[in-house]
């Protein structure tokens, strides 16, 4: 799991057009749909930080529902609506906003506590002070991310293509 992940913002419309999907391929289809537009305003690109920022917010692992809520939920917590060669996790509005008000007093201090603390099993990263200052370097904006989508009552999405 080591490709660039990204995080949208969905709409009303779009948070029910996903919900509604019936099996992968309409998932993909929505998905597609929304990464088109590219509204920069409503996402916020991870790169390959998230990895080891799910790390840090949960238990270690990279997998699904693991740690606890709602740092959980930051990168592939939430309902998992697409999984193998392309991931799809959603989060609630209302979970967004509880994710958002978790992360609003991290920093990158912590960020940096949490990373060294953690034995990444599986990890393609190196763990070195290279590796933390660049995960470091994506919390401002996945933190502003999840306060503006809470702010606009939006539920989310993350992706990521391995």
């Amino acid at each position: 799991m080591g490709d660039r992940g990204v995080l949208f913002a969905l709409d009303a419309l779009e948070a029910e057009r996903i919900l509604a999907c019936r099996g992968d391929d309409e998932v993909i289809a929505v998905v597609e749909e929304v990464e088109e537009g590219w509204d920069r305003d409503r996402l916020f690109e991870l790169d390959k930080s998230w990895d080891a920022l799910h790390r840090c917010f949960t238990d270690g692992d990279l997998a699904f529902e693991n740690g606890e809520y709602p740092l959980s939920h930051v990168i592939l917590g939430g309902r998992l609506l697409h999984e193998g060669d392309y991931i799809v996790c959603y989060v609630a509005a209302d979970q967004v906003r509880e994710v958002a008000a978790a992360l609003e007093p991290l920093d990158e201090q912590w960020l940096s506590n949490r990373f060294v603390t953690l034995t990444f099993d599986s990890y393609q990263g190196v763990g070195d002070a290279e590796d933390i200052a660049y995960t470091q370097g994506f919390l401002p904006g996945l933190k502003n991310f999840y306060r503006t989508a809470a702010q606009n009552g939006r539920a989310a999405i993350f992706t990521v293509d391995q």
